[in-house]
């Protein structure tokens, strides 16, 4: 065997350097759209332009999961969890829209309890502006003013006509709105308080949301449309004007 050929052996200054895989990476800012509060939603790293490879390209279609909690400055709504897709990159700041929207596990584990009926719903509905999103209904049976009996597990037949007026409303609901204005309706939970209301004459219900929406398909991309979405907007409630009251002299 000839000097110097020993493969297992391994030959001196052939150890590679340790480079910071952050050094070669660029930090964008995530802006949320202007529905919400706050709109800074944080910073995302991706790999620097080398070639052809676009940084920007990589960007497109990565989704960030956000509290609402956070969107909103709102601790009461940590529950529900936005999902924002990038679709636009401008200097150093990516435009999201909404992707889908969700509970956590444990809010949904919370309103399960015994010795009641868990009803779910689901619809495909298509917005004004061609968005086609599918929505998850559920709500739970409650007992009755002065009923003595321990359970309240709605029949068979009540259930299917409660799963229809869910589907109903979440129909009549969504189809007269766009997209902005159907996610404006998930935050104070008007669609859950509606479908409450209108099932109290076939059961009486409780917890009424809608726990998921997720959009199937997107219309074709409109820079103009997305910079609408992210104009600035005020959060502040109407209280009038103030009424001066001019002093008679006696």
């Amino acid at each position: 065997m000839a000097v110097g050929k020993n493969k297992r052996k391994p030959r001196k200054g052939n150890k590679k350097k340790i480079v910071d895989p952050f050094s070669r990476k660029d930090w964008y800012d995530i802006k949320a759209p202007s529905i919400f509060k706050n709109t800074d939603v944080g910073k995302t790293p991706v790999n620097q332009t080398v070639g052809k490879i676009l940084s920007a390209d990589n960007l497109k279609g990565r989704v960030f999961r956000v509290s609402l909690a956070d969107l909103n400055k709102d601790e009461d709504r940590a529950y529900r969890t936005i999902h924002l897709i990038a679709e636009d990159i401008q200097g150093k700041t990516i435009l999201t829209n909404f992707h889908s929207m969700s509970f956590t596990s444990d809010r949904v584990k919370s309103l399960v309890k015994k010795w009641q009926s868990l009803i779910e719903a689901q619809s495909e509905i298509k917005t004004t502006d061609g968005y086609v999103v599918r929505m998850f209904a559920i709500g739970f049976t409650k007992r009755r003013p002065n009923q003595n009996k321990v359970t309240s597990y709605a029949q068979s037949s009540q259930a299917k006509q409660i799963r229809k007026k869910m589907v109903e409303i979440m129909e009549r609901e969504s189809s007269n709105c766009d997209l902005r204005q159907l996610f404006l309706k998930f935050v104070p939970e008007t669609i859950g308080k509606m479908i409450e209301n209108e099932c109290q004459g076939i059961y009486p219900l409780k917890d009424c949301y809608i726990r998921k929406a997720k959009i199937l398909r997107r219309p074709k991309f409109d820079a103009y449309k997305l910079a609408e979405l992210h104009t600035e907007t005020t959060h502040t409630e109407e209280v009038g004007t103030p009424v001066v009251v001019e002093e008679t002299q006696q």
